[in-house]
């Protein structure tokens, strides 16, 4: 067991993790400003795009590089500096270092050397687009970004089918339009919402069933998105009007294979994988042995 005390004397400086602004800079806190002013050094995701912060707000402390690319580099530099004394801000571009962002591997190396983190509170599109989406806030269960293959991103979905609880996504506009479409595949025709540009002057909340934002999604999509989808209900979906065998065929089409697609209609049909297995098949129980 390891107990800390954040704000008390230490032999080793502190981390700090910051949050910034996800668009609007007036979301920028007075204490996230005093500890960059006070720190001895910024641990920031892009220097380049965390410049443009400090100038806003004339923090002059220096900058080094801690990005997804240069992680395993880093840490023994800032482990020594953090031992040595020195205070340390880690942040990412927008909202909360570690969540999509890096930041979990220097949390978890000061952690075992036992260097005080400190977390400042601040930003996150995931929980801004939560209470306004007008789904059930909690339970909610943040997932971030999806895989970005197909198959994995199916694996993943199929996994979360039965969580009872709003699910929080992020997707870029590249993607969000397949995302949706896949998210309707596995979960049904759904209740969900988009929020895209949060804060920001376009700043725009979609409402619907998947299909009908995946369809308002089919022209070039702009702007960051969050796409929060509603939990399980709580009694099972009712089976479609289709045989199981159509069904699955009708996830094969979809672009399924055909063990994927055997799954995903047991589920949904709330039976056994073999009864699905059988009846694309043709086969009886008898066959099946």
């Amino acid at each position: 067991m390891q107990r800390v005390s954040s704000f008390a004397a230490h032999d080793s400086g502190t981390l700090y993790l910051v949050p910034t602004p996800i668009g609007n800079l007036g979301d920028m806190t007075q204490r996230a400003i005093e500890t960059l002013q006070a720190v001895d050094l910024i641990a920031a995701e892009d220097t380049r795009n965390t410049q443009k912060l400090l100038n806003r707000f004339d923090i002059a402390t220096k900058q080094i590089s801690f990005h997804e690319h240069n992680t395993q580099a880093r840490i023994p530099e800032l482990l020594a500096r953090l031992q040595e004394g020195q205070n340390i801000a880690q942040l990412s571009d927008a909202g909360m270092p570690s969540i999509s962002d890096p930041g979990k591997e220097l949390v978890h190396a000061a952690i075992e050397v036992g260097v005080p983190v400190v977390p400042l509170p601040g930003p996150n599109a995931g929980l801004t687009a939560l209470i306004a989406s007008g789904l059930v806030p909690q339970p909610f269960l943040f997932y971030g970004f999806l895989p970005r293959k197909q198959g994995e991103q199916r694996t993943a979905l199929e996994d979360l089918n039965n969580e009872r609880a709003t699910m929080i996504f992020y997707e870029s506009p590249f993607r969000v339009a397949k995302t949706l479409t896949m998210m309707e595949t596995v979960f049904g025709d759904r209740q969900a919402v988009l929020a895209r540009e949060l804060t920001k002057k376009f700043e725009e909340f979609l409402r619907g069933s998947l299909s009908e934002l995946a369809a308002a999604m089919t022209e070039e999509a702009r702007g960051e998105f969050v796409i929060l989808v509603a939990g399980a209900p709580d009694q099972p979906l009712q089976a479609p009007d289709l045989p199981l065998k159509a069904q699955v065929e009708a996830a094969i089409v979809a672009g399924a294979r055909p063990n994927e697609a055997i799954k995903t209609v047991a589920k949904r049909n709330g039976v056994k994988k073999q009864v699905v297995y059988n009846a694309y098949h043709e086969l009886d129980e008898g066959d099946a042995e």
